[in-house]
């Protein structure tokens, strides 16, 4: 067939079939695509029932199990609040620690009185209370030189002297060992009598008070309100003998044998160093009131804990020397540190009887020392058959400001700026010696080099 006729009869198929073209074309290519589309339309399939159907289906089965419930939120509500009430009952037991007692009403934050006698009758209730403290321990001191010396009226016209032996001869001798008994007699009497030993002018402040005269009103209140807080430290003390020697009537039984000392020493004066006599006189002297420890030059010790006062809290240093059995080193610190409890009727002393807890002190240091019932210190002490050793502690007393800081005296904030502000500037000083004292160093070093470098002779 010839090209011209060739190309009219495809003309004549395309112009006779022209509708019919696009229906075949795509029919064709639905053809095309139907093969691969089902191929991968079978995998998908099967792809989803092993992963979305089987695997996934079986893991959202396995969890319909442990479906949280609808009201579970109620729950977890109820737990948050649990931890609430928690943190609110914690502070409330922080400040309710510091909301102790006073000894007078009349006198913080300001006194009610302008008379300067407000501060004598202080020091009156303070000596009352100190004594009410070892009449409830059923405490009592070693015998005196004028019990010693009328219990051996009898035996000799020559006065007794504790330690020192009469003379030779068989007279003097059975003398000696007359008066040895009756003075032993008289000190085991002591000892069946009490629970333990103590004297209050072993606990400081005691003798402060005893002819105390104000040297100014504001000086008046600082004393009143720092012997406020010596006394609480030291009716933990008493408490936490009393804890212990409770079933005990006699020296001889009890854990505890003797309160040495409670005292708030200066720092640097390390208690528990030096000879036992001098540590023993050193206990009856007026000595120093507590105070703030407001830096490490304030702390009797390195406090392991860290803590100065601060926004929260002041924090006191106190020393408590005891003679204890060596089975109750260990019982006296627990109990010492452990929680007491204390009755508050309100910082006007008229309110509704409150009982609350507190547990404020801390253990910074411990030293034992043997106990030689020989030593003139000891001689006329009977601690009975237990081993027995003295017990020096050095710790710390805090006190929540949020429990007392409404009555805490305007004289004692005042002065305790004062000293903030001095130990500022005496940091500032310090800081700018140390920066002068490095810039002449650089100095000196930048002129050596030079000198160096230019031959000349170092400076």
């Amino acid at each position: 067939m010839e090209v011209p006729k060739f190309k009219d009869v495809i003309r004549g198929v395309f112009k006779n079939y022209s509708s019919l073209l696009m229906p075949a074309v795509l029919g064709l290519a639905a053809v095309l695509l139907f093969v691969p589309t089902q191929l991968m339309s079978s995998k998908l399939r099967k792809q989803i029932a092993d992963e979305s159907i089987s695997r996934r289906g079986r893991k959202v089965q396995s969890l319909s199990g442990s479906a949280v419930a609808s009201e579970q939120y109620r729950e977890e509500r109820k737990y948050q609040q649990a931890y609430r009430n928690d943190a609110n009952e914690i502070a409330l037991l922080v400040k309710q620690s510091t909301q102790r007692q006073l000894l007078s009403y009349e006198i913080f934050p300001e006194p009610k009185d302008i008379s300067a006698l407000i501060f004598k009758q202080f020091g009156h209730q303070f000596r009352h209370s100190v004594d009410g403290l070892l009449a409830r321990l059923s405490a009592r001191d070693c015998p005196t030189e004028i019990e010693l010396e009328r219990a051996l009226e009898g035996l000799s016209k020559s006065s007794y002297r504790p330690g020192r032996r009469p003379g030779r001869g068989a007279s003097y001798s059975r003398l000696y060992d007359a008066r040895t008994t009756v003075v032993d007699v008289l000190c085991r009497e002591k000892a069946e009598g009490a629970s333990v030993y103590a004297n209050p002018v072993s606990l400081s402040g005691y003798e402060f008070w005893e002819e105390y005269e104000a040297t100014s009103w504001s000086d008046a209140i600082e004393d009143c309100w720092y012997w406020q807080l010596g006394y609480w430290i030291t009716e933990d003390v008493v408490e936490t003998i009393a804890a212990l020697n409770s079933g005990s009537n006699s020296v001889l039984t009890s854990p505890v044998k003797q309160l040495v000392s409670v005292s708030f020493p200066t720092s640097g004066k390390r208690p528990g160093f030096g000879h036992r006599s001098e540590r023993r006189s050193r206990a009856r002297v007026v000595g120093d009131k507590p105070k703030y420890v407001l830096s490490i030059e304030d702390a009797l010790v390195w406090p392991c804990t860290g803590r100065f006062s601060n926004n929260d809290i002041d924090v006191v240093h106190f020393n408590v020397v005891v003679v204890v059995g060596t089975r109750a080193i260990m019982p006296f610190m627990q109990e010492l540190c452990s929680a007491k409890q204390h009755r508050f009727r309100g910082w006007d002393g008229k309110g509704q009887e409150q009982v609350f807890k507190h547990n404020q002190i801390t253990v910074l240091e411990s030293k034992v020392e043997p106990v030689d019932r020989e030593d003139d210190v000891h001689k006329l002490y009977r601690y009975g058959e237990d081993a027995v050793v003295e017990l020096n502690l050095v710790c710390e007393y805090i006190f929540n400001k949020a429990g007392y800081g409404e009555v805490k005296p305007k004289a004692v904030e005042e002065s305790i700026e004062k000293v903030q502000k001095e130990m500022a500037e005496k940091k500032a000083k310090a800081e700018r010696k140390t920066r002068r004292i490095g810039k002449k160093k650089d100095e000196t070093e930048v002129k050596t080099e030079f000198g160096v470098r230019r031959g000349l002779p170092e400076i």
